[in-house]
């Protein structure tokens, strides 16, 4: 896999790591996994629309070497006050542990738990250190790290799994089965099936993956995390799972007159302006969150043949266009992560913005020709601080880049 210039400082990140804990990962290998970048749909996974979307060069880096001991002994960069986490493989806390809450040790102890579910072999111990440079909000922190710690305990323990689409579904079951947290599949699938220059398509009805090329005249652009230098709580004590919890009320609803499965399956015009109108009557907010789905749904082949063309000012307008269905219909999004948008939009060149993620707080994102990216940057330094004080020393801009999701490296060197 091609070395990334990130890769230097990631090493001798993990190299300190490991001589601080000592922790053995000498001769060892280092597996690489993507943040992600969702052209659409937002919030899209649990209510059974098509997804699409991209990796990005934001990672996480695991250096890793089987041990002796039969214990599992990390450490992250990112959590130093976690400590050394360390377990015997099937010894690991029952899911949703209070004892585990406040520490990322519930991500390596939840891989256990979910292969061992799953009849996946994890009794090998190993040693292994963790550093990531993905914003902590937006773009699929968690999501890249379940996969990555996912594919080292298979691989430690002799396993593989040659179906993607179940690797997926054992990350997604580490965060709603033990940690807690109500994902869908869109950040594990953007991750594990993302290809450089390449956009991964999704379609839930027959859980197929495409993957589709960028128009050879695209122009040069990137794709930009706005960081607002906020802190997201976790999917299941945020607005994510509020919302999550009006679409099913919403789905049981229409349900109850005519059978569905998901709010995407309202793709029919006349069908979903009969229900629209109904589910209005009763319940305006339920129908606000259908509109924006069905909205969002009737963009998403636009989004696809504009991809296709390398037509990006149509990508970014359409991505403008889905964070004002976000912001006004879906309701997800958040005073700095919109402080963000409207600072992004007055830059020249930048295409479209809109929050990324579960909502609330984290980052916001904006599709930007590549010579706006400085003038972005500079705006954002000059406006957010004034509009959002209390961050003013917090917040970041990251141009990304379009990237495979996981490549496994040569590990530190002996």
């Amino acid at each position: 896999m091609s070395h990334h210039p990130s890769d230097d400082l990631a090493r001798a990140e993990l190299a300190r790591l490991a001589t601080t804990h000592r922790l053995d990962v000498r001769g060892g290998r280092l597996r690489r996994t993507s943040s992600r970048f969702c052209l659409g749909v937002e919030h899209g996974d649990y209510n059974g629309t098509e997804l699409f979307g991209v990796g990005t060069d934001r990672f996480l880096w695991l250096a890793y070497q089987p041990n002796a001991s039969g214990r599992v002994r990390l450490a992250s960069a990112n959590f130093p006050g976690d400590g050394l986490v360390e377990f015997t493989p099937g010894q690991v806390p029952p899911p949703r542990s209070p004892q585990l809450a406040d520490s990322w040790a519930r991500f390596p102890c939840g891989v256990d738990w979910i292969l061992r579910r799953a009849g996946l072999p994890t009794a090998r111990g190993f040693d292994g250190v963790v550093f990531g440079d993905i914003p902590g909000g937006g773009m699929s922190r968690s999501a890249s790290l379940a996969i990555n710690l996912i594919l080292t305990v298979l691989e430690v323990n002799g396993a593989t799994v040659a179906d993607g689409l179940r690797i997926v579904d054992l990350a997604q079951a580490v965060e709603n089965d033990y940690i807690g947290s109500p994902c869908g599949v869109l950040d594990q699938t953007m991750i594990y099936f993302a290809r450089a220059g390449m956009g991964t398509h999704y379609r839930p009805h027959d859980r197929s993956i495409a993957w589709v090329p960028l128009g050879a005249g695209a122009p040069g652009f990137r794709l930009v995390s706005l960081d607002t230098g906020t802190v997201r709580p976790g999917l299941e004590k945020s607005t994510y799972k509020v919302r999550r919890a009006e679409c099913e009320a919403a789905v049981g609803w229409i349900a109850a007159r005519e059978p569905i499965r998901g709010l995407a399956d309202l793709h029919d015009e006349a069908r979903y302006r009969r229900h629209e109108a109904a589910l209005r009557a009763e319940h305006p907010q339920l129908a606000d969150r259908l509109r924006y789905i069905h909205e969002a749904q009737a963009r998403f082949p636009r989004l696809l043949d504009a991809w296709r063309r390398g037509d990006v000012a149509t990508v970014g307008a359409l991505f403008r266009q889905d964070g004002h269905g976000l912001r006004d219909l879906y309701r997800i999004s958040g005073p700095e992560l919109e402080v963000m948008c409207d600072v992004a939009r007055t830059v020249p060149g930048v295409l479209g913005e809109r929050m990324l993620g579960g909502g609330d707080k984290g980052a916001s994102g904006a599709i930007v020709l590549a010579q706006a990216v400085a003038p972005l940057r500079a705006a954002v330094a000059r406006d957010y601080p004034r509009r959002c004080p209390e961050f003013a020393s917090r917040w970041a801009v990251h141009a990304c880049g379009i990237v495979d999701g996981v490549a496994v490296l040569p590990g530190l060197g002996a």
